[in-house]
């Protein structure tokens, strides 16, 4: 059945593989939609059940295949303090964000303002380690912010397509994306990546228990408020972080960073496809700019990287 996969090169093997972790993602975001809107699931028990499920469902397979090793992740403060931060304010803070916007607007904008995360490490490593951006870069953040203008007004400037608060939201998943990137990377360094995650997400299961235990108050679950759970979990963590675990095996980050696009472009479809939602040109040139953005910045400080090395 996978005979054809088997005979690609290690090169297309890992870009087909970060493709599909995008596409996972975005169909993620989609269900979310459905879950959050058409179930009417509330925030608080959803993000205690997701988190819970998907923490010892990663924890279990870290434990399989790594065994002790994964305790190794506490033997220093340092690194307990970097995967609670990484838990807190990476994890959690963008699970609940994304939930919100969703809930409150739609996938397609939510999944847009959450891509502009490398564009707020850039503004980060401005504020906090003085990094000046070139010119490019500020070509770039103009092209970003004029992509996002058109696609959550849908080209007209005296209105947001998407509620405000739901914009406000979506610009939170985008600075705590860029957290959940940031954060873990001196955890990476000695420590697996599913390992990394499988703690950070229990944390983030943790918190979100704390404020809603999942055991209580659980709303009326339909079949398709079930399968919908279920289809977030998967689609969500396991899946899109199995396939990055693989795809870096058989090409490089850089390729990886670019299959990204994907996630939009597939919640987009969707949304249009089970939401039966009209995408205005004004939206699809704002997304198409959004895209080419990170995509130029994501390209120009490969490039920068190459220069200084």
């Amino acid at each position: 059945m996978f005979a054809w996969y088997r005979k690609l090169n290690n090169n297309t093997k890992g870009i087909l593989l970060a493709g599909l972790a995008s596409v996972s993602w975005g169909i993620a975001g989609v269900i979310t939609q459905f879950v959050s809107q058409n179930e009417s699931i509330p925030a608080s028990w959803f993000l205690s059940a997701r988190t819970t499920g998907a923490g010892l469902i990663l924890i279990l397979a870290s434990a399989i295949i790594y065994r002790g090793r994964i305790f190794d992740i506490f033997k220093s403060w340092k690194s307990i303090a970097i995967l609670v931060c990484y838990g807190l304010f990476g994890l959690a803070a963008n699970m609940g964000s994304f939930y919100v916007s969703i809930q409150t607007g739609n996938a397609a904008a939510t999944t847009i303002l959450q891509y502009l995360a490398p564009l707020f490490i850039v503004i980060g490593a401005f504020i906090f380690e003085h990094r000046k951006p070139v010119k490019m870069d500020l070509v770039i953040f103009v092209i970003a912010i004029v992509g996002v203008v058109l696609s959550i007004t849908k080209g007209d400037l005296s209105q947001l397509s998407i509620p405000l608060d739901s914009f406000l939201w979506g610009l939170v998943t985008g600075i705590t994306a860029a957290l959940y990137v940031v954060l873990p990377r001196p955890l990476g360094k000695t420590n697996p990546p599913i390992v990394v995650m499988g703690w950070g997400t229990l944390i983030a299961s943790l918190a979100f228990n704390l404020n809603h235990p999942v055991w209580r108050d659980v709303p009326p679950l339909s079949t398709g408020a079930i399968l919908g759970v279920l289809g977030i979990i998967f689609f969500g963590t396991l899946l899109t972080f199995s396939t990055l675990i693989y795809a870096s095996r058989f090409t490089s980050s850089e390729n990886i960073s670019l299959m990204d696009a994907l996630q939009p472009v597939s919640t987009f479809i969707l949304s249009v496809i089970f939401f039966k939602e009209s995408l205005s040109l004004a939206e699809v040139i704002g997304a198409i700019m959004v895209i080419i953005a990170i995509y130029l910045l994501q390209y120009t400080q490969r490039n920068n990287h190459l220069l200084d090395s």
